[in-house]
């Protein structure tokens, strides 16, 4: 066993683990943080990728014992309110780039990394830093939108509102999923995201 501390989302953390633990094991299993999800564990699909020092990384493949004293921003520290939305999720949100939302997490923080380093990136270069995210639903010119959307909005230091839905005259209205926001904070809990209380663990 060993003792390493970090910061997860701005707040000092100590765990100790064995050796061979992941990152993700450590940020879902230890720290609860489920936003971090694990699609494929081979560090193929891009839905476990958190920020490592300001870097996208696949928390799936990242071992532990490498994140000791460093910085990690996971999808609910993206925002810096919890009750809020950061404008990079709105855009997820209005371009319509969340469906089922299991790569959402990942997606938004890959956006985050590459707009932090290139506010006006075009469609080639949001395509290439994607090119380690999988996404079943939606073919990607909307997440294409959604990262676009959020450069333009941060070059130009304004708000993206997300629309208000009369829902007594909803016909023709543009509006965003019911499980929308859910998902762009990486709140949306999927299957094993819970945690029965006395719960059994197998390998």
């Amino acid at each position: 066993m060993a003792i390493i501390q970090f910061t997860v989302n701005n707040v000092h953390v100590q765990v100790d683990i064995t050796p061979d633990i992941m990152l993700s094991e450590v940020l879902r299993d230890i720290l609860h943080l489920t936003g971090v999800k694990v699609g494929c564990g081979v560090g193929e699909c891009g839905a476990c990728t958190v920020l490592l020092n300001g870097k996208p990384v696949a928390s799936c493949i990242t071992p532990a014992m490498k994140v000791d004293g460093a910085s990690i921003v996971t999808i609910e520290g993206v925002s810096p309110e919890p009750a809020e939305l950061d404008v990079i999720q709105k855009a997820f949100l209005v371009s319509g780039a969340v469906q089922c939302g299991f790569c959402t997490p990942g997606m938004v923080l890959a956006a985050k990394a590459l707009l932090d380093k290139s506010p006006d990136p075009d469609a080639g270069t949001i395509r290439k830093e994607f090119a380690g995210h999988l996404c079943r639903c939606t073919g990607y010119d909307m997440i294409i939108k959604a990262v676009q959307t959020a450069g333009d909005a941060i070059r130009n230091n304004k708000d993206i509102q997300l629309p208000e839905v009369d829902h007594q005259n909803s016909i023709g209205q543009s509006v965003i999923r019911r499980d929308g926001i859910q998902k762009v904070k990486g709140s949306f809990l999927y299957g094993a995201d819970f945690y029965p209380e006395d719960a059994l663990f197998a390998v």
